[in-house]
Order: structure tokens, then C-alpha cells, then sequence
């Protein structure tokens, strides 16, 4: 069966510790992925930028260089689009594309705000292609075991989950300055919409989804650190921003089942000797604990320290460390990419063989946006 042929925004030359390079690549350059998969097309700031970036990973003579995502889209060879730009730019690259009915990939954020990503999801539905969105998190092999732990009956009836989180960005009330943009909201991708949300979205996967609305509990956001120095690559002081995206973040509510979550994520360092991340789901029979030393993104791990996932049995009171891990192909690749390369699994099996897709769609990451938005609007304290 032919690969299919897709076309990247946004794969910088100059920029190779980017997402795409990073978390993209390795799958789409990978034996399995090019048996499925091959790149036939770069879209950047200009054709130059383009074709310096075919240049610096050795692409194809033969791959096309575009400089508008009018040209990309006007492409017949292009089946699959897959944007890596800044969320600020995504409806802008990605919807022409998907007006000439392309599948297109966006990495989470879906867009800026919810009037965009309402936009691209309608897009989709008019003209006819797929949409598929980075949230990732939910196709990793640990949410997989939780929820079949879950579903066994092992722990009962689940009747409260709790999570506490500390993360986002190294340092106290720092920001490098590659990502000096987390401290405007109106960019659309920062902490809370970014780190936070792919942590919620993982959670509300394995758990229900989570009630908003008038009538359901809400979040409590607060900034509490507005001034924040921006920081260069020798960590240098380069100046002072003042911040309006919360760094304090607590969720509270009931998920679908009536189960009551709580959610607290703060972007700071944990206390020493305390985890980055400790989650827990009880239930009638028993409890489970996800713990995570040094990683607050359970989507995407840490190989040197590794979460950990236990089960207490209350009538046994025996504590039961239970094994997951990644499928072999998974392992050939480095961490950010093995969710990623779940995904493009799991789109060519349902392009190419009519499966039921099992990755994250516009409408899907529409749902996430309102969500956010909903406990952003309701619950920062300004």
C-alpha cells in the first residue's frame, strides 16, 4: 500500500530542539513510519526557510519548498498536513488546507481560543477531511492499563480522584525566552491551556469527562507570580514581563460518573524529596497511585525515573505494583515521540484499512477548548 504523502509546517532548519524535530520526526523518519508515511513538502516563513530546512535534515531533492499556506494547499500530491507552528498561527497555516479538503494535523492547542478552534472544526465538516490533534496522552500505554484496571472491577465503584501536580517551566517565576510568549494569554498557548490541559485531557480520558457549566463546580486560577523574568540561553536576566496566564491552577468538581476530582497544578519546583506528580483514584475495593518522580507530564514520561502505578486491595490490604509499557516499535523512538507515533498509527490504520479511530478530532479538541475556557472565564481571580 502506497505511503502516504504529507507536508509539515513549521519544521524550522535553525530550530532542531523544536517539536516537530523532536517529536515528529523520529516516528515519520523511522523505518515504520516511512513504510507509511513520507514527507513530500515543507512549509515555512518563505520558500528559503523552506528549503534551508529540507537542507538541514536531508530531505529529498525532490521535496517542494512553499513559502504560503495558499501554495501547500493548491498541492494535489498533499494528503496529510501537519502543523508544528506556534498556536497563534495555526488557524491561519492550517485552515487553507483544510478548505481544500486535506487531512490536516494540529499539535494541541487545536487554536488561540475557541472562536478558531470552532472554526477549523466546521471546516472539517464542510469540505470533507480528517482532523487530527496532538493531544496524545490518552493513546499512551499507562492511561491504557488505568483504564482496563478500571474497567476489571479491581478497585469497585470509583468514588474520588485527586491529583497534585508541579510543573510547566523550570524555575520560580523564570521563562526562557524561546517561550517568553506563556505569559500572554491572548497567544493562546501557555501553561495552563499546554501542561495543564494535556494532564486534564489524560485524566478525563481514564476517568469520565469532567461537569462544567452554571450549575457544576469550577476551577480557582490565580496569577501569583505577574512579574516574571525572561531568561536567555547563558540564563541571564534579558528582562521583566508582566504575566496574565495563572501559574496556580485548582479544579474541582465531578467527572460523568459522579466521581468527585480534584486537580491542583502549580507551576513551580515540588518540595525537595516530594514526586512531581502524585495521582490517586479511589474506589469501593481499592485504590490506585500513579506516581511520577521527576516529570509532572505523565503523557510523555521520563526514562531515567519512571512513573509507578500501584494498586491497594482493602480487603487483602496488599499493595500491588502493576506492569505497563510501551509496544516495541514504541521503544525504537525517544519518549516525546512514541504517543505521537501512536497517533499517526492510528490515522493510517483508519485512512488506509476504515478503523475506528481512537485519536483526538476537531470537534473532540472543540470540546477541550469550551471546557478550558469555561473554567478559565468562571474561575481566575483577577
Amino acid at each position: 500500500m502506497a505511503p502516504i504523502k504529507a507536508a509539515i509546517i513549521g519544521l524550522s532548519g535553525s530550530a532542531k530542539t523544536a517539536w516537530a524535530s523532536r517529536a515528529h520526526l523520529p516516528y515519520l523518519f523511522s523505518p515504520l513510519g516511512r513504510s507509511k508515511f513520507e514527507v513530500v513538502a515543507l512549509l515555512n516563513s518563505s520558500i528559503e526557510a523552506a528549503r534551508a530546512a529540507i537542507k538541514a535534515y536531508n530531505l529529498p531533492a525532490s521535496t517542494k519548498a512553499y513559502g504560503t499556506p495558499e501554495d501547500l494547499a493548491a498541492d494535489p500530491e498533499v494528503e496529510l498536513v501537519i502543523t508544528n507552528t506556534r498556536v497563534d498561527k495555526h488557524l491561519e497555516t492550517a485552515l487553507p488546507s483544510v478548505i481544500a479538503g486535506k487531512d490536516v494535523y494540529i499539535e494541541w492547542p487545536l487554536a488561540a481560543n475557541t472562536i478558531e478552534a470552532r472554526t477549523l472544526a466546521d471546516a472539517v465538516k464542510q469540505h470533507g477531511g480528517l482532523g487530527i490533534v496532538g493531544l496524545q496522552g490518552p493513546l499512551g500505554p499507562l492511561p491504557k492499563k488505568l483504564r482496563e484496571v478500571i474497567s476489571s472491577g479491581r478497585i469497585g465503584e470509583v468514588l474520588s480522584s485527586e491529583l497534585r501536580a508541579n510543573g510547566g517551566i523550570d524555575g520560580r517565576g523564570v521563562i526562557p525566552a524561546s517561550l517568553s510568549y506563556f505569559t500572554e494569554r491572548k497567544v493562546g498557548g501557555y501553561v495552563y491551556t499546554i501542561g495543564f490541559a494535556h494532564q486534564f485531557d489524560l485524566v478525563q480520558s481514564v476517568l469520565g469527562d469532567y461537569k462544567t457549566g452554571p450549575d457544576a463546580p469550577q476551577g480557582f486560577l490565580q496569577i501569583q507570580r505577574p512579574q516574571v523574568k525572561v531568561i536567555g540561553e547563558d540564563k541571564t536576566v534579558v528582562e521583566t514581563v508582566t504575566s496574565d496566564t495563572p501559574d496556580l491552577i485548582f479544579v474541582h468538581g465531578y467527572v460523568d460518573s459522579g466521581a468527585s476530582l480534584h486537580f491542583r497544578f502549580r507551576v513551580d519546583s515540588p518540595f525537595p524529596s516530594d514526586p512531581a506528580l502524585v495521582w490517586t483514584i479511589a474506589g469501593t475495593k481499592g485504590e490506585i497511585r500513579v506516581v511520577a518522580p521527576s516529570s509532572t507530564f505523565i503523557h510523555i514520561g521520563n526514562a531515567a525515573d519512571p512513573q509507578k502505578f500501584e494498586v491497594h486491595d482493602f480487603e487483602t490490604d496488599m499493595v500491588d505494583e502493576v506492569e505497563w509499557d510501551f509496544e516495541d516499535w514504541q521503544k525504537e523512538l525517544n519518549l516525546q515521540a512514541r504517543n505521537i507515533g501512536a497517533i499517526y498509527e492510528d490515522y493510517y490504520e483508519v485512512k488506509r484499512n476504515g478503523t475506528q479511530k481512537t485519536f483526538v478530532s476537531f470537534d473532540d479538541a472543540l470540546k477541550r477548548h469550551e471546557q478550558l475556557e469555561d473554567i478559565l472565564a468562571n474561575g481566575l481571580k483577577q
